[in-house]
């Protein structure tokens, strides 16, 4: 059951109120490069990426925001720290959303300018705090860095903005260490109904960050707990998305795309299984409109009983295997001829689609 957050407006898309999450990723082009921050926007697009936040470090990153905002489909993100200026600016220049932390824009006259601006121009902000940023003072009344701490820094900035009548907030309360995220979501979520954008912060380099990333926000998301998502990975965006993605799916919270399963193989596997499951995941990536499970067993024990489960599935024997449909054997084959087959087949089930719609 998805937790009831109020809903916010993001451009033309909607999240909280029991919506889809959406997934989000980060930029890691100059923003100022307008050129290459849309050709990267697109690329992300295309996988599948909801809403896109880009930095806005200076002035000239805030002007190009509304080149940016012109060549792209998606809600488009300002990240702002520091300089209220460019939060007004950010909006000015055709922001859908900025993201600041109230506590590092200034006095309360600066963050006033900011609410004033995003009320006038009905633009939503989230409002972010992250363990690494955490108060000093917060730091030292619960003796560390803390959820609770971080639950408090955020509701003192929910209060900040409330003060001054703004209301179109998103909450996210992210730390590297997954547990601590975990128990921060867990706990804003019982003390306000604004949407909660979640991740794990820093969370390392695709091998590490997509563990952290998958054990923490499969908590919250089976908890009921997010309306959109970010995978924080140090690489190439396009993988956040990709991972996001597969949460979503693994969870029943989003359909599209095939899903690949295989065996981890062992000692009775009689068919090359590693090079041909990755070269299914390849092939099953161009069929992005496609819905369906891909099994690709090695062996005879659980194979034939797992392709059968499958929409399509390959059960492999001694240098050759079974091609299942939808738990009908069609036919043998050998073991080059694998790949061929499946796409073949998928190519049929693609056309079949078309012409039903």
């Amino acid at each position: 059951m998805r937790s009831k957050t109020r809903e916010i407006r993001i451009g033309d898309r909607v999240i909280g109120g029991g919506n889809p999450v959406l997934i989000q990723s980060m930029c890691n082009t100059k923003t100022e490069n307008a050129g290459e921050t849309v050709h990267q926007i697109l690329q992300l697009e295309k996988e599948g990426c909801d809403i896109i936040r880009v930095a806005v470090p200076n002035m000239e990153a805030a002007h190009a925001l509304r080149e940016i905002r012109k060549n792209i489909h998606i809600p488009l993100v300002a990240d702002i720290h520091f300089d209220y200026r460019l939060a007004i600016a950010s909006i000015e220049n055709g922001a859908d959303k900025i993201r600041i932390n109230p506590g590092n824009i200034g006095s309360a006259e600066k963050i006033r300018a900011v609410a004033e601006a995003a009320k006038e121009h009905h633009i939503p902000v989230r409002i972010g705090v992250n363990s690494g940023s955490l108060e000093k003072d917060l730091i030292q009344k619960y003796g560390g860095v803390t959820a609770e701490g971080l639950v408090e820094s955020a509701c003192d900035k929910i209060k900040i903005m409330r003060d001054f009548g703004y209301e179109n907030l998103v909450i996210s309360i992210k730390s590297s260490d997954v547990v601590m995220s975990v128990k921060a979501y867990e706990l804003i979520s019982e003390r306000t109904d604004f949407p909660l954008h979640i991740g794990i912060t820093e969370s390392g380099t695709p091998e590490n960050g997509i563990v952290k990333s998958s054990v923490g926000m499969g908590i919250l998301l089976h908890e009921g707990l997010g309306d959109t998502m970010r995978i924080s990975l140090t690489g190439d965006p396009v993988r956040e998305v990709v991972c996001a993605k597969r949460i979503l799916k693994s969870l029943g919270l989003r359909k599209g795309g095939i899903e690949v399963i295989s065996c981890p193989t062992c000692g009775r596997t009689e068919i090359d299984l590693i090079s041909l499951a990755e070269q299914v995941e390849k092939l099953a990536v161009t069929y992005k409109d496609m819905d369906i499970k891909i099994a690709v067993m090695g062996c005879v024990v659980n194979g034939p009983g797992e392709a059968s489960e499958a929409d399509l599935g390959i059960a492999g024997g001694k240098g050759e295997g079974l091609l299942i449909r939808k738990g009908q054997i069609i036919r043998k084959l050998k073991e080059e001829e694998f790949l061929p087959a499946l796409k073949a087949e998928l190519d049929a089930m693609r056309n079949v689609n078309e012409k039903s719609e």
